[in-house]
């Protein structure tokens, strides 16, 4: 009996399957998110993100938790 024999009897198609399924869900999510209504704006915030001169967001969380924390002391 050779090893090709043994994985075609083992009955593993169905975790193809259940992965095919997965990934199609996870896809039509992604597909979901990007094409629904009102996102626009933020795409195009996103979009000039890289050009933007302003402070970066994790600058301004870090900053304003530096200062909440300045506070609370």
């Amino acid at each position: 009996m050779s090893l090709s024999d043994v994985v075609s009897r083992s009955g593993l198609a169905g975790y193809a399957e259940v992965a095919l399924l997965l990934f199609m869900a996870a896809f039509l999510g992604v597909v979901w998110t990007v094409w629904r209504r009102g996102t626009q704006a933020e795409w195009d915030s996103a979009a000039r993100m890289p050009l933007d001169d302003g402070p970066s967001p994790v600058a301004k969380t870090s900053g304003s938790l530096e200062a909440t924390k300045g506070q609370r002391a």
